[in-house]
C-alpha cells in the first residue's frame, strides 16, 4: 500500500500507540542485560504539564532506544495517590453537596476517594499515552495498592523497631484551613508588599532600650529572647541582661548568636522559637522555652494575653500595633518587600508551629546515603548535582512525616486508654509483639503519612518487595532516574536513604537531572501567570478563545486576566496549531541540553513539524523513484552512494555517543542534520541523476542505497520520533526484505559499522558540494534566474585531476545547477565578462552575457550596497563607542562584531558583482 500523499500526523498516533499497547511490546521481553527506569509517579490528581511532557519524553526515548538494543527493559509505570492534592479535591466535590467530610466521617470519606479515583484519576495515564510513552502498562502501580501499602507499613515498623521512627513535638510548617503539617514542597515563597515595624524593647534597671524589627509583630507575644552578633560592640554590654517584652508581663534575656548579621537593621532579632524555623534553631542551642501563641484552628491560642486570645492573627495583628502606639512602643514603621510561605493547595498563609508529629530519626539513614554518592554506587548526570545533593544532605533535619489527613497510609500505630504506644503491621501483630490481651481497648492513629513517604520505596516496592519477587531480582535496582533538580532532596535522596536502608543496595545506578522548562520568555510556568501550555495542545492544536479561556480560567482579578488575555494574543494571534506528537517530542529532545532550564518557544514546533513532513516526504519519493527496479546490496557502488552510507555511519556513532551521555539535544541535532542537510538535500538530488541514466548497476544501487540509508535512519530516529517512523518502516523494511519484526520497535538499533567509514568518497562529495554550492551562490548573488539554463567556464592547472574528476561528476552538475554546457579555458585565454568563484585550484565562471538585465541588477545592488553601508555605519558607530563596549553584556557586544564582519563580507561580494556588471556593459553586446 502506498503512502498518502499528505503527513497527518493524528491518524499515525491513534494508529499505532493502540497496536503497540494491544501486542504487549511495552512489558519486559528482551534476552539481554535488564534495564529499568522507574516513572517518578504523577500525582493521580494531576494533568500532563509541559515539565511532565518533557520528563516523559526523555525517559520514552532511553526506553525505546535500549529495547531496540535487545536489552530486557521495564518502564514501570504508575501514580501518586496525592494526599492533600486528592483529599482537597474530594472536599470541594462533598462542599457542593453541601457536606464536609466529618459530615460522612472516615470510611465514607476514603471511599468517595477511591470512587472518584476509579471515574477520573486516570486522565493523566492516558495523557501519557497521548504523548507515546511505551511504559508497561500492565505492571502499572498506584501507591495506594495492597502491594505498596504492605510495604509503607513494614518500612515504618522496621524503622520504628530500630529507633529511627519517633513521635514528638518539633516544628512544622502548618496549614491551618487544611489542619495539617505539609511538607517544604507544598509551600510557596510568595513576594507580597507588607510593613516591616520597630519595637522597642526596655532593658531592665536602664533607662536604654533595644529596638528590633519584625513584618509579623503578633509573634512577639511569643517571644522568649533578643538576640545580638557576639562581637556587636554596640550590644555586647547588654549580653546577659533581661528585657522587659511590652504587652507581656515577661522578662527575657539578650543572648549572643552568631547567626545574628549585625548590618541587617538595628543588628537585634526577636526570637519566637515556637513561630519560626531560625529561632527554633537558636532556641535550642540556648535551651530556650517555647511559647506557642497562635493554635492549629489559626488563631491567637491560650498562651497568648488574654485580651488577644481566641482573635484570627490578622486581628490580633492590628491591636497589637494599636496597644504597641499606646504604649510608646511603636518607634516606627516602613514600607517593606517580604516574602510570605503559602500554601500551594489552599493559598492560606503558612504557620510554623510546634506540634507533636511522627518524625523520622534521619541522621544515620543520611550518613550512608552520602557515602554511596561520595563513592559512586550512585553517579549524578551532570556531575555538579552532586554538591546540590551533598549541601542539602550534610544540614538535614529530622523528617516529619504525620500528616493530619484522612486520604493515605494511615500510620501504624495503636495507642491504650493511657495514651502508650504500640508499632506494629496491623492490631493483631500488636496484640502478638507486646503481649496485650483482647481486655486492653486499642485504637489506631488517626493520622497518614506524608506521600513522599510512600514514593520514597517506590523503586523496590514496585518490584514486589519485602517479598523476593523474579522482577526484584532483574529490575532492582534500575538503571536511571530522569528527574528535575527540584526534587532533589525531597524524592532523591529519601528514595537513597530508604532503598538502602530497606534492601542494602542503591534505588538507581544514575540520576540524570535535566532543567525545568520555563516560558519564551524565561518565566516559570504557572497557572497563577497564565502563561502555561497543555502538551496535548501543541499536539492537537487548540484556537485563541478556548486557549484565553484555558489561561484564564480561575484567575480573581479582572485586570490580571485581561493582562493574561493580551499577551495570549500577541503570542498567538491565530490560536496554536497542533504539530503533532512527533514534532513535539522532537522539540523537547534538540531543547535538552544538560541540565539548564530551557525557554520553550512554541514557535520551535513548526521547524520540527516541517522536518517530519520532509521525511515524510523523502519516503514518499523513494517509493516512487525506485518502484520495479530490481536492487540488490551487492550492486557496485558510487562514491556518491559510499559518501552517503559513511555519512550514515559517523550520524549513527555520533547519535550513540550522545544518548550514552544523556545528550539528547546532541542526538536530535545530528539525525535533524543528516536527513535534511544530507540524505534530503544532496543525496535525493544527486539520486535523481543515478536513477535517470542507462546504466543499471548505477541505477540498482543508488535504488538500494536510498532505501537502506532511509530504513536506517527510521530506526535511528524511532525513539525520538516513534509515530512516524513506525509507519514509514512498515513500507520500506519489506522493500528490503529486512522486516523481521512486527514493529520498529523490536527491530535492532544500528549499530555504526565503521567498515561503511569511505574518507575518499567524503572528500570527493565535499568538492562536489563545494562547486555546485559556488555555481548556486552565483546565481543568488545575480538573481539568474533557474529558468535560465548557464555556461560553466572552467580554468584549472595543467596536469592536475580536475579534469578527469569534473568529467565523472559532470551529469550531477549539470543537472543540479542547470548547466547547459561546461567548457574548458586556458590561463592565456582573454575572457568574456563572468561571474568568478575558486575552489582551490578549479576557477569556476558563468559567462553573464544574456543571462542578467544589466541595468536592473546594477539599480539593484547598487540599492543594496547604500543599504549595506548604512548598517555598516550604525554597527562601527555602536563598536568605536566607549559607553557600549564598557556597558552593553559581552554576549551583545561579541554578537554585533560578528553581525559588523558578516555585512562588510556581504558589501565585498555585492561590490565584486557590481564590478562584473559594469565589464559586461563595457564590452557591450
Amino acid at each position: 500500500m502506498s503512502l498518502e500523499s499528505r503527513y497527518d500526523p493524528g491518524a499515525l498516533q491513534a494508529k499505532w500507540y493502540e497496536r503497540w499497547e494491544r501486542s504487549g511490546y511495552f512489558a519486559p521481553s528482551g534476552s539481554g542485560e535488564p534495564y529499568c527506569i522507574v516513572l517518578p509517579p504523577p500525582n493521580v490528581t494531576g494533568s500532563l504539564h509541559m515539565g511532565h511532557g518533557f520528563q516523559v519524553t526523555l525517559m520514552d526515548v532511553l526506553i525505546r532506544h535500549q529495547r531496540m538494543r535487545g536489552r530486557n527493559v521495564l518502564w514501570q509505570a504508575g501514580t501518586d495517590h496525592a494526599g492533600i492534592s486528592t483529599q482537597v479535591v474530594v472536599e470541594r466535590l462533598l462542599q457542593q453537596e453541601g457536606l464536609s467530610r466529618r459530615d460522612v466521617g472516615r470510611e465514607a470519606f476514603i471511599e468517595r476517594v477511591w470512587e472518584w479515583k476509579r471515574e477520573s484519576g486516570d486522565s493523566i495515564t492516558r495523557q501519557l499515552r497521548r504523548l507515546g510513552a511505551s511504559l508497561d502498562w500492565g505492571a502499572e502501580r498506584f501507591t495506594m495498592d495492597e502491594t505498596i501499602s504492605r510495604a509503607v507499613v513494614e518500612v515504618f515498623v522496621r524503622l520504628y523497631r530500630d529507633g529511627l521512627i519517633y513521635r514528638g513535638a518539633r516544628l512544622v510548617n502548618w496549614d491551618a484551613e487544611l489542619g495539617s503539617a505539609i511538607s517544604d514542597l507544598e509551600v510557596n515563597s510568595v513576594e507580597e508588599q507588607g510593613t516591616l515595624w520597630h519595637i522597642a524593647y526596655p532593658v531592665e534597671g536602664s533607662d536604654e532600650r533595644v529596638v528590633v524589627a519584625t513584618t509579623r509583630p503578633e509573634t512577639m507575644l511569643g517571644d522568649v529572647a533578643v538576640a545580638v552578633h557576639p562581637d556587636d560592640s554596640r550590644y555586647r554590654h547588654l549580653i546577659g541582661a533581661h528585657l522587659h517584652l511590652p504587652l507581656c508581663d515577661r522578662l527575657i534575656p539578650v543572648i549572643a548568636d552568631d547567626y545574628v548579621d549585625p548590618e541587617f537593621g538595628s543588628g537585634c532579632v526577636k526570637i519566637t522559637p515556637a513561630h519560626d524555623f531560625n529561632d527554633y534553631a537558636i532556641g535550642e542551642r540556648h535551651g530556650l522555652e517555647h511559647i506557642s501563641v497562635i493554635g492549629l484552628d489559626g488563631r491567637m491560642g491560650l498562651d497568648a494575653p488574654e485580651r488577644f486570645a481566641g482573635l484570627e492573627v490578622s486581628e490580633a495583628r492590628a491591636r497589637v500595633l494599636e496597644a504597641l502606639r499606646s504604649e510608646g512602643a511603636l518607634v516606627r514603621e516602613e514600607p517593606h518587600t517580604l516574602k510570605v510561605p503559602r500554601s500551594d493547595r489552599t493559598g492560606v498563609v503558612v504557620e510554623p508551629l510546634l506540634t507533636t508529629q511522627w518524625h523520622v530519626a534521619i541522621g544515620p539513614l543520611a550518613e550512608r546515603a552520602i557515602r554511596t554518592v561520595e563513592t559512586g554506587d550512585v553517579s549524578f548526570v551532570p556531575r555538579g548535582w552532586e554538591n546540590t545533593y551533598f549541601a542539602w544532605m550534610r544540614d538535614i533535619r529530622d523528617w516529619c512525616i504525620s500528616r493530619q489527613l484522612w486520604w493515605g497510609h494511615r500510620i501504624p500505630a495503636w495507642y491504650d486508654g493511657s495514651g502508650e504506644v504500640y508499632v506494629g503491621r496491623s492490631e493483631a501483630e500488636v496484640r502478638s509483639h507486646y503481649g496485650l490481651d483482647g481486655d486492653v481497648d486499642l485504637h489506631q492513629d488517626e493520622d497518614v503519612l506524608d506521600t513522599w513517604f510512600s514514593s520514597g520505596l517506590w523503586s523496590f516496592a514496585t518490584q514486589g518487595w519485602p517479598d523476593d519477587t523474579e522482577r526484584l531480582g532483574s529490575f532492582a535496582p534500575s538503571s536511571v532516574l530522569v528527574t528535575g533538580f527540584d526534587i532533589i532532596f525531597f524524592w532523591v535522596a529519601r528514595m537513597i536513604m530508604l532503598t538502602l536502608y530497606c534492601t542494602d543496595d542503591v534505588p538507581f545506578r544514575q540520576v540524570y537531572i535535566h532543567g525545568l522548562i520555563r516560558d519564551a520568555q524565561g518565566r516559570k510556568m504557572s497557572k497563577s501567570k497564565g502563561n502555561t501550555l497543555d502538551p496535548i495542545d501543541l499536539i492537537d492544536g487548540i484556537d485563541l478563545e478556548q486557549l484565553i479561556a484555558k489561561r484564564t480560567q480561575g484567575t480573581l482579578l479582572s485586570e490580571h486576566a485581561r493582562s493574561i488575555e493580551r499577551e495570549t494574543r500577541e503570542q498567538f494571534p491565530e490560536g496554536i496549531v497542533g504539530s503533532g506528537v512527533d514534532a513535539l517530542r522532537f522539540t523537547y529532545c534538540s531543547l535538552a541540553s544538560t541540565g539548564r532550564d530551557i525557554n520553550f518557544d512554541p514557535k520551535r514546533l513548526e521547524g520540527y513539524r516541517n522536518f517530519c513532513t520532509k521525511l515524510w516526504n523523502a519516503a514518499r519519493y523513494v517509493e516512487r523513484a525506485t518502484e520495479g527496479i530490481a536492487f540488490s546490496p551487492d550492486a557496485p557502488r558510487s562514491s556518491i552512494d559510499r559518501w552517503i552510507l559513511s555519512q550514515l555511519r559517523r550520524t549513527e556513532a555520533a547519535a550513540l555517543r550522545a544518548l550514552a551521555e544523556y545528550r539528547f539535544d546532541l542526538a536530535a541535532q545530528e539525525i535533524y542534520d543528516f536527513v535534511w542537510n544530507h540524505y534530503c538535500d544532496w543525496y535525493l538530488e544527486l539520486s535523481k541523476v543515478a536513477l535517470s541514466g542507462d546504466d543499471e548497476q548505477v541505477r540498482s544501487a543508488a535504488a538500494y542505497t536510498l532505501n537502506a540509508v532511509l530504513e536506517a535512519v527510521l530506526r535511528l530516529a524511532h525513539p525520538i520520533i516513534p509515530f512516524i517512523t513506525e509507519e514509514l518502516w512498515q513500507q520500506v523494511a519489506p522493500r528490503l526484505g529486512v522486516k523481521t519484526v512486527e514493529s520498529i520497535m523490536l527491530a535492532p538499533y544500528p549499530s555504526a559499522d565503521a567498515a561503511h567509514l569511505d574518507a575518499d568518497a567524503e572528500r570527493e562529495m565535499e568538492w562536489l558540494r563545494t562547486v555546485i554550492g559556488a555555481v548556486r551562490n552565483i546565481r543568488s548573488e545575480l538573481n539568474i534566474s533557474y529558468a535560465k539554463p548557464i555556461r560553466l567556464l572552467l580554468q584549472a592547472p595543467e596536469g592536475s585531476d580536475l579534469r578527469e574528476r569534473v568529467a565523472r561528476f559532470s551529469g550531477f552538475i549539470e543537472t543540479l545547477t542547470r548547466t547547459e554546457r561546461i567548457d574548458w579555458t586556458s590561463g592565456g585565454a582573454e575572457l568574456p565578462p563572468s561571474a568568478q568563484q575558486v575552489i582551490g585550484d578549479l576557477h569556476v565562471r558563468v559567462p553573464l552575457a544574456g543571462l542578467v538585465d544589466v541595468q536592473a541588477e546594477r539599480r539593484r545592488l547598487r540599492k543594496r550596497l547604500d543599504q549595506l553601508d548604512g548598517r555598516i555605519r550604525s554597527l562601527q558607530g555602536r563598536l568605536d563607542s566607549d559607553s557600549f563596549r564598557s556597558k552593553a553584556p559581552p554576549d551583545l557586544v561579541a554578537e554585533t562584531e560578528a553581525q559588523s564582519v558578516a555585512v562588510q563580507a556581504e558589501r565585498e561580494a555585492v561590490s565584486e558583482n557590481l564590478r562584473n556588471l559594469e565589464r559586461l556593459d563595457e564590452a557591450g553586446p
